[in-house]
């Protein structure tokens, strides 16, 4: 593109400059012969001898030829008048000498023909010169130039091939190519965190799918074999050995359709849990928990500390977390144990702490517990509870974790955070 544009601007303007310098040096030569013969006609005035006016307006380049009414002449002798002379005539108007007389300037014009001639052949040298220096300076600027797109094409090439890991690292940022190979370098991070993400990801999903399927298959076999069991009976079999089967069927039935409905849960939080928010009353929650575990396991203590909070959220979400935590606790305590429930402000959030006096949890097994299917020692669930209560937390913008008891004493305590969008309400 650049020499398209020199090989239409060069003869452009080496046509303008050419145009331009013949109509100068003709007005040029148009002022010189009128300006002699001005001359001329003064040095007449002042009575100037002949041949003394002729050698004062005698220039380079200008034949001079004086006339007198006498038919004496001066000067030059007269030429023939062609295309390439260009002629002035001049009758001197005073003087004793020169009145009368005729004043012939002559100029050859050839030499403004071949100063044109000159100066195109010049034009023409250095327009074909520039061309060619300009053609060499942009190949060898434009590859420099260039290079790192080369560059981004062979690394481009490389990832399509399955090479991973190779980066441009362009040593300036400041200029349009440099910027571009920075933006391709953080795309390549941000792509191949994805892959490694969507690999992590397939890896997760085929695992959870082959331990849901095993502990599916536990309570399907008791079905399956206490059906088969039962409808082998004969009908005098004893009536409590019916009872026991058909006491199994609704145990494993029931085991069965809270793995599936755990399953389900965790589903709808991966794809994106809608919540029903509304204000809550904290202390009313917590109170609706606590009787009801008190029917569950009468020999329990339970306390409720803290000011009467607000907060605005899911109720039925957050009644599944508490429940699923104080059956943990419950658990975790075999009934008999104590089990408290902390609720305090913090800034921009509150904390909800459920704590017990079990054996507690190990550090190292405090997050793994939050993966799915991992069954702690004394679980009798399907280890889903704690994931689907953490993604229910995060899906109102907290968090659950499992940390030490706030006291220092021994036993598990699992903290539930909530935004603080919260309102402290009267007694």
């Amino acid at each position: 593109m650049a020499l398209v544009v020199l090989l239409v601007v060069l003869p452009i303007t080496g046509l303008a400059v050419k145009a331009i310098f013949d109509a100068q040096a003709e007005r040029n030569l148009n002022t010189l012969l009128n300006g002699r013969a001005q001359l001329a006609q003064q040095l007449a005035r002042q009575n100037v001898a002949p041949a003394n006016l002729v050698r004062r307006i005698d220039a380079d380049g200008i034949r001079v030829t004086l006339t007198l009414r006498t038919g004496q002449q001066f000067g030059a002798p007269p030429v023939e008048p062609t295309g390439k002379i260009r002629e002035v005539r001049a009758t001197l108007q005073a003087g004793q000498r020169t009145r009368g007389a005729t004043l012939v300037l002559t100029a050859d014009t050839s030499l403004l023909d071949g100063a044109s001639r000159t100066l195109r052949r010049v034009l023409l040298i250095s327009g074909a010169a520039a061309l060619l220096i300009t053609a060499l300076a942009l190949i060898l600027g434009m590859r420099l130039a260039l290079a790192p797109l080369d560059a981004m094409t062979s690394l481009a090439r490389s990832i399509a091939a399955g090479r991973r890991g190779g980066r441009l690292q362009p040593t300036r940022t400041d200029t349009e190519l440099g910027r571009t190979a920075a933006a391709f370098d953080e795309m390549l991070d941000s792509l191949e965190g994805a892959e490694r993400t969507a690999r992590g990801s397939e890896q997760r999903m085929r695992q959870f799918v082959a331990d849901a399927a095993h502990e599916l298959r536990t309570p399907v076999a008791g079905l399956q074999t206490a059906a088969e069991t039962l409808l082998q009976l004969t009908p005098d079999a004893p009536s409590h050995r019916r009872e026991e089967l058909e006491l199994l069927l609704v145990r494993e039935s029931r085991r069965a359709g809270t793995l599936v409905a755990d399953l389900l849960e965790l589903a709808r939080i991966d794809a994106g849990l809608e919540l029903r928010r509304r204000p809550v009353h904290l202390r009313a929650l917590a109170t609706t928990q606590l009787d009801r575990l008190r029917l569950t396991a009468p020999t329990l203590t339970i306390n409720f500390t803290g000011p009467d909070l607000s907060v605005f959220a899911d109720p039925d979400r957050l009644t599944q977390i508490l429940a699923n935590l104080l059956d943990n606790a419950r658990h975790a305590t075999t009934g008999h144990g104590q089990i408290d429930i902390l609720v305090k402000p913090a800034p921009d959030l509150i904390e909800i702490v459920v704590q017990d006096n079990g054996p507690g949890v190990p550090p190292q097994a405090r997050e793994r517990i939050f993966q799915r299917l991992v069954h702690g020692e004394r679980s009798k669930g399907s280890g889903l509870g704690l994931p689907i209560a953490r993604g229910f937390a995060r899906a109102h913008g907290g968090d659950l974790v499992c940390i030490d008891r706030p006291d220092g004493r021994p036993g598990a305590a699992f903290r539930l955070t909530l935004p603080a969008a919260t309102t402290p309400l009267r007694p």
